[in-house]
């Protein structure tokens, strides 16, 4: 991950000026801004796949998910970041007027990708876990069926793993579960070419 610009330092206030103008988006950290890359077929699909289960099951209550474009801001952390999917419980709570930063979630789940899965393992999750409202992380790999769950526990966080394509999730957190075989649905096992 390489800096954007070129600049010493943005305030937030900078960064927010021009992610709100951008064509593109950025994520930002410490005064830096670093830009975000496209993303795959396989990441697509399973982000997407992961946001309609959940959106499914939170639809009659009191839960938002959203996907991709909702900037999550992680105060202590002065960081600014773009989950693959987010789900807060409860009342949202907004950085200003313009809604599109979120500061309360409940779940913040990262699909990985090679040039990614170092950064969304270290030092994201470390800005992250500083969210004082989050409950849940997952990382989803995009190549097999493989989820890993982080949950809170007081200032502790414990690692659960599911793997196969029969297997399911529990998030306790929002109450949903996830089918393994539905956040694979249409991804494509390029060893045999056959949809798992």
């Amino acid at each position: 991950m390489s800096a954007l610009f070129t600049q010493t330092h943005y305030t937030t206030e900078d960064y927010l000026t021009q992610e709100r103008s951008a064509s593109y988006k950025s994520e930002y950290h410490e005064g830096q801004i670093y830009a975000m890359t496209g993303a795959s077929r396989k990441h697509n699909l399973v982000s997407g796949n992961i946001y309609r289960e959940l959106s499914l099951q939170l639809k009659k209550r009191s839960c938002e998910a959203y996907i991709n474009d909702m900037r999550v801001k992680a105060t202590e952390a002065l960081s600014y970041y773009y989950p693959d999917v987010a789900v807060v419980c409860g009342a949202p709570q907004f950085e200003d007027a313009q809604v599109d930063t979120l500061l309360n979630p409940t779940l913040l789940i990262e699909v990985l990708s090679p040039s990614t899965e170092a950064y969304d393992r270290g030092k994201k999750f470390a800005h992250y876990r500083k969210i004082a409202s989050l409950r849940e992380y997952l990382l989803v790999a995009q190549d097999q069926p493989n989820i890993e769950r982080y949950v809170r526990q007081g200032d502790v966080w414990i690692l659960s793993e599911v793997l196969g394509i029969e297997a399911s999730i529990v998030l306790e957190s929002i109450e949903c579960a996830l089918s393994l075989r539905e956040v694979y649905g249409k991804v494509i096992d390029d060893e045999d070419n056959k949809k798992i």
